[in-house]
């Protein structure tokens, strides 16, 4: 169970990071991310100031107009409730946190959709990374992947449109619990 509240939380928590706030049209589509010895398929939903993810096990919630992010398990009715650090929040332009430059590489569709490819660098704490990044004309981010391959997130089935807003709540029902703690060795 603990694994899968941290997959979780640090899905939710990376998706947060590289959406793109303004401007972006309610969606939900399949998401996959594959990392090289892992493919994890879920679904997004994105709505204004609110991204949910689910996965056969768990459902993340994250509501960035009340700074929480909430963990659900369904088996058990339970949730997670912890705080989501506005610093870490959507930018309000198509840059990733960080970002120093953007080359444009071209155009190519992903999944049947238009993007422009782009090759983002940028700092994560004092390391200089590079990704590349495939935006629709609406800014969605499609794709975006490590240039060595190593890791990568994309959307299938995008579906545009209003997203119903219970979505974003944690259902009747549930009861909240505190995560234990992790031991430091």
């Amino acid at each position: 169970m603990k694994k899968t509240i941290l997959v979780s939380l640090f899905l939710v928590a990376t998706i947060a990071l590289y959406c793109v706030a303004a401007g972006m049209p309610e969606f939900s589509a399949d998401m996959i991310v594959k990392t090289k010895s892992n493919t994890m398929l879920s679904k997004i939903y994105f709505s204004n100031n609110k991204i949910r993810t689910e996965t056969d096990k768990s459902i993340g919630i994250i509501r960035m107009d009340k700074n929480v992010m909430w963990t659900l398990m369904p088996a058990q009715k339970m949730y997670m409730e912890s705080k989501f650090d506005p610093q870490k929040a959507p930018v309000t332009t198509e840059k990733v946190p960080g970002e120093v430059s953007r080359v444009k590489l071209g155009n190519e569709k992903i999944n049947g959709v238009a993007c422009t490819k782009y090759k983002v660098t940028y700092k994560d704490n004092k390391k200089t990374t590079q990704s590349y990044q495939w935006m629709s004309s609406d800014n969605i981010p499609m794709k975006t992947a490590a240039i060595d391959g190593s890791w990568s997130t994309e959307y299938k089935n995008l579906k545009k449109g209003k997203v119903d807003p219970s979505l974003f709540e944690v259902p009747k029902g549930y009861s909240k619990f505190s995560m234990p703690a992790i031991p430091k060795y």
